[in-house]
């Protein structure tokens, strides 16, 4: 059916030889992405008509917020700054438990095929579970507040960290790992000293970034209880208070301005 509707191309050489052209795939995908994208609209309810009759709204509302409420500066600090110690906590104790959890899932490190069908099936799905419903879920066992948030961004930094890492180990020079283990070290210590300081500038890279997106997503699990700024927000929004949650904003963005700076800076010199 696809050569009917996309016939290729066909040229006929001076020797009197037929040449057909390979065909291009594009007609078909984009034919894909168009019935996909009208199913979607069709089942999800989406209208173009409200999204125009609208979207001014969204600006009625940052009009509100401006100018923030600036004596609301000194109630935010204090879940400002454990907005940060969640992050930082959960980003450094997940990028460590990435190490042995990425180890676990290399092909060309551990030859058992059930160990890594386990580990990468462990950091599948961690990472396909959303952050703030992790956050849920460790509300109900470990109670409000931070304790919570902090487990959240170590399971997902557990996730993503070691996805990204045991792909880094998958594609590294081998040589040296054979060669320590042929002078009788184990397979510990070979990858120890010739496998992760291969991957080394790479996995700081990696957690910095990820360290970076966690100040965001640690943000907005205030509104299932786990602490942070994100539950003055959810105040700040639910009351209707946008001077506050303007505040609120400013200097969440400000901080993570800071934070991808001082990342990114540091990300350069280990690249």
């Amino acid at each position: 059916m696809y050569d009917k509707l996309f016939p290729p191309a066909k040229y006929t050489l001076p020797n009197g030889k037929t040449v057909y052209q390979n065909r291009s795939r594009a007609p078909f995908v984009i034919l894909l992405v168009l019935l996909g994208t009208a199913a979607s609209v069709y089942f999800t309810g989406f209208s173009f008509q409200v999204l125009f009759d609208r979207w001014q709204e969204f600006f009625v509302i940052i009009g509100e917020m401006i100018p923030p409420n600036w004596v609301h500066t000194a109630n935010i600090w204090q879940p400002l700054f454990d907005t940060i110690k969640m992050s930082l906590l959960g980003s450094i104790t997940g990028s460590l438990v990435a190490v042995p959890a990425a180890y676990l899932a290399s092909a060309n490190i551990i030859p058992s095929k059930v160990i890594q069908l386990i580990a990468k099936s462990i950091l599948s799905i961690l990472r396909t579970m959303p952050t703030l419903v992790t956050a849920l879920i460790a509300t109900f066992v470990f109670g409000l507040g931070t304790l919570a948030g902090t487990v959240a961004i170590f399971l997902f930094t557990i996730a993503y960290v070691g996805k990204l890492l045991y792909e880094q180990i998958e594609n590294v020079d081998m040589k040296p790992f054979e060669a320590m283990e042929s002078l009788g070290m184990t397979r510990i210590q070979a990858f120890r000293y010739a496998v992760f300081p291969q991957v080394l500038p790479n996995f700081l890279s990696i957690s910095l970034f990820c360290f970076e997106g966690n100040v965001r997503y640690a943000a907005i699990l205030g509104y299932v209880g786990a602490g942070g700024i994100g539950l003055m927000l959810n105040e700040g929004l639910g009351w209707r208070d946008y001077p506050n949650v303007g505040m609120i904003l400013l200097l969440l963005v400000i901080t993570v301005f800071i934070i991808e700076s001082i990342s990114e800076h540091f990300r350069k010199r280990l690249i």
